[in-house]
This record gives structure tokens, C-alpha cells and sequence, in this order.
């Protein structure tokens, strides 16, 4: 299947420049095996590696070994951020100058696959390793294998103990009524009124995926098996971005207490007494506020209320359709899949590893939210499940913060996200 700009734009929620510029260049052809000799120049697409500490990891030590095992391929980086990576790829499929091998997020397999811009992979490599059950769900697409997965990046709910022992409160909330009833008894206001401490901060992560976590929490789901249909339309979607508004009515939420990128969370400040979070937290606070680990003031939990449920995210590794060297790309796409891999750039992002047998590691042992992570597993869901996800994932945040802001209903804000999504699926 052919591609142009103006289709991928249009699939990566930029159809709007396309129409605007009028361009369209095609860079089609048929997708390369990957057999043959493993040798030439690759490029690889990441975002993961960021930073000088991140850059030694990826140049000092893992594409030099890579290089051992596979002397006649040379790897060629481009560093990119999760934040500019959609435009990037948008950008190199435009120009007909798609990365040899590239990272993705959780959620992009569909769209791009779809879209025909990645190769399958042997499925044999889902059997190499002892890949957590659920790990591998993400990295398929119309029941063939696109990508491995490399970490992974799960959503919990994190809290301070020692605020709960003060307040006399004995366990984590099992429940959404729990847990606005504990959010309102934590909340501390100073003497004019004004919220020193929220109870719940649900808004220093990204709202989008906050949101999907309440929502698979309350048994919801974003799409069919399909990829088709709409789901989160119904009262469980409504209900879970009503339960930020609730906690807003409460006065014992603000969305205001919002972590900045690279300062202290909340959490860490004593502004919050439970917040959504990213199980990297544990590395930030290994190294900003080790006291509160040692002193075991903090602890973590999985969201519940008509079942328990973990978002999962992180990033995923696939070879580009379009490659001139496909023996030498999948050479690296299993490369960076391996275990090898995988845990020295887990240890570096706090991240968790997919594979089973680094359930033993010395890091895991070392770090609680990973492990909350890993013994949670069959908990965990992911977003997307699309071909449209692209151009979907742009506007949930967007429309969900109408309603957390107060111009919209919670039914009316999801009611629009419902419309925006089902008019991208038609476009397929």
C-alpha cells in the first residue's frame, strides 16, 4: 500500500498542515525481508536515550556491543523526545527518509502498521524471551508481530504513609468513594482558606492517561477488539472524568498543584498526599528524597473501583518497511529486545523490564514501584487499540481539560471526544 504525506498526516493528527501545503510525496515500495547479509549503514529513531547519561548507555556501552556481534553494521542515532516524536516521523515519512529502525510508544503499532510504514517481525521473537503475558499485546497489529518491547512505564497511584498514620487512616482507598471520602479528610487549608495540601493529585501526570486509568478502573474500555468502535462513551467514561470534577467540588484536589517537568512532585513536597504517577517516581525520589524512602514514608497502590487496573505504557522497537537493510534492522531491532538491553536502559529511567526472568535482578529487588508493576501485570491495560489513535490521542487531552476547567460537563466533554474520534476512524 502506497503512502503520501497528506495520509500520514492525516493518520498522525496532522491532516490540517497537509491540506494546508498542499504537498504530497510518495515513498511506497514493498517491504524488504530481512534475510541476506547483516551489514550496512542503519539509522535508528529514538526517543528513550535522552541526555548525556542516556547517550553513554546507547553509544558507550550497548551499540558497542551490538557492534561486536555485528561487525559490518554501522548505526547511525538520531535523538529525538517523546514530546517531538510524532513530528519527527511525520517529517521522514514526508520526506521518504524513514529511520531503518525506530522506538515507538505504546498505542502506535495500529496506526502505523496500518499504514504499512513498519515490517512485521518474525513471530517466533515473541517466544525468544519470557515476555510478561500481556507485554506483547501492544506491539501487534491484525494478528501479526510489529515490534518488541523494550520498557515499559506504568501508571499508579503513590502516597505518604506517614501523612495517613497522622490522619489515623489504616490502607490505601479500595474504592473511588474511599478515596474522595480520604482525599477530603488529607486536604489542609492555611488560615485564610487557601489548599495547602490537596488530598488527590491526579493532574501532575498526563491527563490523558490519568483519565484512561480511571476509566479502565471503572471496567470501561477506549475501543472494540475492532478498532472500530467507540467505547468510552458510556457511563464509565462519563463517570471517570466526573471523578476529577467531584474532587475539584470537594476542594480537596486543584489543578493548579501541578508537578513541573523536572522539579519535585507534589508527593515529594508534602502538597500532596496521593497523586497519580509514573513508577519512575522511585528513582527520583532515590535520588532527590532518598529520606522518604528509607524512612518508608512512601508507598504505592493500583486504582480500583468496579476492578483494578494499571495503565501501561513505554517503548516499543520496530523495523521501518522501507528499509535497504532489512537483515542488518531486525538485527537491531532483537538487539535492543534482548534482556541484555533491556535492563541497563530500565535502571536508567526507573523503568519496568517486559521480560520474566529480570523479575531477579538486583534492580527490580531495589525498587518497589517497579515490583508493584511487575506483581500487577495481569491488571494492566493499554491505550490505543486503533488505527486512528494518532489523530485521536491528540485531542483527548485537550477535550477532557474543557470539562476539568468548567466549560463543559463531564457527558458533554466526552460526548465531543466521542464525535472527534468516531469522524477519524471514518477516515480510515
Amino acid at each position: 500500500m502506497e503512502y503520501t504525506r497528506r495520509s500520514v498526516l492525516t493518520a498522525l493528527g496532522l491532516g490540517a498542515v497537509a491540506a494546508a501545503t498542499g504537498c504530497s510525496t510518495s515513498s511506497g515500495g514493498s517491504q524488504a525481508a530481512a534475510d541476506g547479509p547483516v551489514e550496512g549503514e542503519i539509522t535508528l529513531l529514538t526517543p528513550l536515550f535522552e541526555g548525556g547519561t542516556g547517550k553513554q548507555l546507547l553509544e558507550g556501552k550497548l551499540l558497542p556491543a551490538f557492534k561486536q556481534q555485528n561487525p559490518n553494521v554501522t548505526v547511525k542515532v538520531d535523538y529525538t523526545t517523546y514530546t517531538a516524536l510524532n513530528e519527527k516521523l511525520t517529517t521522514s515519512l514526508a520526506g521518504g527518509l524513514m529511520p531503518d529502525v525506530v522506538m515507538l510508544g505504546v498505542g502506535w503499532i495500529p496506526p502505523f502498521a496500518h499504514k504499512k510504514v513498519l515490517a512485521p517481525l518474525p513471530d517466533d521473537l515473541a517466544k525468544r524471551y519470557e515476555y510478561e503475558d500481556r507485554v506483547l499485546e501492544p506491539s501487534r497489529f491484525d494478528g501479526k508481530l510489529y515490534a518488541l518491547p523494550m520498557v515499559l512505564d506504568t501508571r499508579i497511584v503513590t502516597y505518604r504513609k506517614d501523612l495517613f498514620a497522622e490522619a489515623g487512616i489504616k490502607a490505601p482507598p479500595k474504592d473511588w468513594a474511599e478515596l474522595r471520602e480520604i482525599s477530603k479528610e488529607l486536604a489542609r487549608r492555611d488560615g485564610s482558606g487557601k489548599l495547602t495540601r490537596v488530598g488527590f493529585d491526579p493532574f501532575s501526570i498526563d491527563l490523558r492517561q490519568c483519565w484512561e486509568t480511571f476509566l479502565f478502573a471503572n471496567d470501561g474500555n477506549l475501543f472494540d477488539e475492532s478498532g472500530q468502535q467507540v467505547k468510552f462513551d458510556d457511563d464509565r467514561g462519563v463517570e471517570a472524568l466526573q471523578l476529577f470534577l467531584d474532587v475539584l467540588k470537594d476542594k480537596s484536589a486543584d489543578y493548579s498543584f501541578k508537578s513541573a517537568a523536572g522539579q519535585p512532585t507534589t508527593l515529594q513536597q508534602g502538597r500532596s498526599a496521593m497523586m497519580m504517577a509514573n513508577n519512575s517516581l522511585w528513582v527520583q525520589l532515590k535520588k532527590e528524597n532518598p529520606e522518604l524512602l528509607k524512612e518508608d514514608k512512601v508507598g504505592a497502590f493500583i486504582l480500583a473501583n468496579k476492578v483494578p487496573a494499571m495503565l501501561q505504557g513505554g517503548t516499543l522497537v520496530a523495523r521501518s518497511a522501507s528499509t535497504k537493510h532489512a537483515a542488518a534492522a531486525q538485527a537491531l531491532v532483537e538487539f535492543m529486545g534482548s534482556p541484555d538491553s533491556i535492563l541497563p536502559t530500565a535502571e536508567q529511567r526507573g523503568s519496568v523490564p517486559g521480560v520474566q526472568n529480570l523479575r531477579t535482578s538486583e534492580y527490580v529487588k531495589d525498587n518497589g514501584f517497579v515490583k508493584l508493576a511487575l506483581d500487577n501485570m495481569s491488571k494492566a491495560r493499554s491505550e490505543g487499540g486503533t488505527a486512528a489513535w494518532m489523530e485521536i490521542r491528540e485531542k483527548i487531552k485537550t477535550t477532557l481539560e474543557t470539562a476539568v476547567v468548567g466549560q463543559r460537563t463531564a457527558k458533554e466533554a466526552i460526548d465531543e471526544l466521542a464525535t472527534l474520534s468516531k469522524e477519524a476512524i471514518s477516515r480510515l
